[in-house]
């Protein structure tokens, strides 16, 4: 599975898929109450496009394609489509077990289907529909799910890859092998960055890289989400197995052996052990020419490494960056340090949601707190 998968965000409809749109201008109203102001220039558009991340776009480009089919299938308009379009195609999504998995979607990715439909009417130039009935269907179908406790009816989250996760997966790495040496610095770099795959990918060395005195690295890192850069200061670990600084080095040396010492830090590295080799399909080259690690191929690298040690969970690089709030709790540290270390910002309640239930229970449990409070107090005045 993707780590996109539930992203609730909009995707452009194909433009087969599109209504005749003049080729000098794109309306932002139905062209039958077209504004003559309302037009952008071929470059605005293309500038709209950039501030649509990539996987989005992805995501919703399958969306309306999988809906202008439906639309096809039952005889009804895609563009622009009528309110109870959006409606009847929900309440199908929700009776219609999916090829790939046998069963519906999830209440999370009919959210986002709901988003990339309204994405693409403004891409196209129509009004998005009212949806307000196709979010009661999704109201309904989650609380349907949730009676009947199905995991359905909560957003997948990435299982965190704490400290504990970490030392049983690279207990079963070769950090001999280069490929290994590259595994391992990802998911401990992962971790010690608090970074998603899309943040890791793009590091260079030694470009991204600076020294620390006392022999850690400071990493220039682009926190996507927020849209802003961020230094952050890796130190050095004091169990060698887990020091995310040593296995970042140990990975340096030996692409450096390889002849590879400046450009992306983490390669694609074939079966053969291979560098940065040439990726085809359907006979077209694909991938990152220089040989640099695509966002999927990060998260391959987490899900497989953690899959080996036979840990049930939903692993992928997502898993690093909840997994650095997991061991940052565990080890007592401020929630707002966690926070601005892993690039946060401080009234997030994404934060908030990194935290588990299961973080409030035995110490942590509020009654036991009262509990050892009030016992503290009982013994002071027994003293007394």
């Amino acid at each position: 599975m993707s780590e996109h998968d539930d992203v609730v965000d909009a995707e452009l409809v194909e433009e087969d898929r599109l209504p005749a749109i003049p080729e000098d201008r794109a309306p932002a109203v139905p062209l039958a109450e077209e504004d003559p102001d309302a037009w952008l220039p071929p470059e605005a558009q293309e500038d709209v496009a950039a501030g649509i991340p990539r996987d989005t776009s992805r995501a919703y480009e399958g969306d309306m394609q999988r809906f202008a089919e439906w639309c096809e299938s039952v005889g009804r308009r895609v563009l622009p489509a009528a309110p109870q379009t959006v409606t009847a195609y929900l309440s199908y999504l929700k009776r219609t077990p999916r090829e790939r998995t046998g069963k519906p979607y999830g209440p999370a990715s009919m959210d986002r289907i709901i988003a990339s439909i309204r994405s693409s009417h403004r891409a196209a130039g129509f009004r998005p529909p009212d949806t307000m009935g196709a979010r009661k269907v999704v109201a309904g179908y989650r609380e349907q799910l949730a009676l009947a406790n199905d995991p359905a009816a909560q957003q997948k989250k990435a299982t965190p890859a704490d400290r504990k996760v970490l030392r049983q997966a690279l207990a079963r790495l070769d950090r001999t092998k280069l490929v290994g040496k590259r595994d391992a610095a990802l998911m401990l770099l992962g971790h010690a960055l608090a970074s998603r795959g899309s943040e890791l990918a793009p590091l260079d060395w030694p470009a991204s890289f600076t020294d620390l005195p006392e022999g850690g690295l400071r990493v220039w890192l682009y926190r996507k989400k927020r849209k802003k850069w961020q230094d952050v200061e890796v130190l050095p670990d004091p169990d060698p197995e887990l020091c995310s600084v040593a296995a970042v080095r140990a990975l340096v040396e030996g692409l450096a052996h390889e002849g590879h010492t400046s450009g992306p830090l983490f390669l694609r590295i074939d079966q053969w052990g291979y560098i940065g080799a040439e990726m085809n399909r359907d006979g077209q080259p694909i991938g990152d020419p220089s040989g640099r690690i695509s966002v999927n191929g990060a998260s391959d690298v987490v899900s497989r490494s953690i899959a080996r040690t036979g840990l049930p969970g939903e692993w992928r690089s997502h898993s690093l960056r909840r997994g650095f709030v997991k061991s940052a709790r565990d080890a007592g540290v401020d929630i707002v340090d966690i926070g601005r270390h892993g690039g946060w910002d401080d009234r997030s309640k994404a934060l908030i949601g990194y935290i588990d239930e299961e973080d409030s229970i035995g110490e942590r449990n509020p009654l036991a707190r009262i509990g050892k409070k009030a016992a503290e107090e009982h013994q002071e005045q027994g003293e007394a």
